[in-house]
């Protein structure tokens, strides 16, 4: 073996591990429906989760979620925080949610008081991982899944990430934003463990409005906490 074939051969094969270590181009093997499945069963055995849902600014004079940021629990219950935009302008509202029953510290209010969450366009967020009314039903109700490349994510990018992308009709995104209507273009990003980490759904999200994408994500699987009303 020549000098310069010698000295190459290390710097080449740890080039390789480099890549490999950082995730590529490469697809899962997991079938689709498979993962999906996996990622919805995860999410309902759960005890708890974060989760972060963000999306870029509403169309003029829509009323509607424009973030959401909290723990929610098996209880089912909720705690975190809403930012909805009224004709009022956008406020950033302390919710819970705790036995079906929804409270919020609407702006210059001292306290909490019981809401209709749909008078905001939003859900119950203490339903969001519940099988049927929560982002398990959006993952059963994704047709033509496919397997797409991986990607980094999770906390601080550290995870390898496999993507799946599919179709999800209104009546299972309406269980994220109550206004959904027509069919949404679904991504996912899931672990290696099955957990979902990261979703995106592009869609209309509000009757008459322009397509808007909102980018969900979901950490802390196995939280425990007990939140009470208030």
């Amino acid at each position: 073996m020549s000098l310069r074939r010698a000295l190459a051969l290390p710097i080449v094969t740890a080039f390789l591990v480099v890549l490999t270590g950082c995730g590529g181009s490469g697809g899962s093997s997991t079938d689709p429906a498979t993962a999906l499945k996996t990622a919805g069963q995860k999410l309902t055995g759960t005890s708890g989760i974060t989760l972060d849902l963000t999306t870029g600014d509403l169309p003029s004079g829509v009323q509607g979620v424009k973030a959401a940021y909290g723990t929610v629990t098996d209880a089912p219950a909720f705690d975190g925080h809403l930012t909805a935009v009224t004709s009022a302008g956008t406020f950033e509202v302390p919710v819970k949610s705790v036995a079906g029953q929804v409270y919020a510290k609407i702006p210059l209010t001292p306290a909490f008081a019981p809401i209709n969450p749909g008078d905001y366009g939003a859900p119950d967020p203490g339903l969001l991982i519940s099988a049927d009314k929560g982002i398990p039903a959006i993952l059963a109700a994704t047709t033509d899944a496919k397997a797409g490349d991986q990607i980094r994510g999770g906390t601080d990018n550290k995870e390898v990430l496999s993507t799946y992308s599919g179709t999800v009709p209104a009546s299972a995104v309406g269980n994220l934003i109550p206004g959904a209507s027509g069919d949404f273009h679904a991504t996912y990003g899931i672990a290696d463990n099955g957990e979902l980490r990261q979703a995106t759904l592009t869609g209309a999200f509000y009757s008459g409005q322009p397509s808007l994408t909102y980018t969900l994500v979901l950490t802390d699987y196995g939280t425990s906490t007990d939140i009470a009303a208030p």
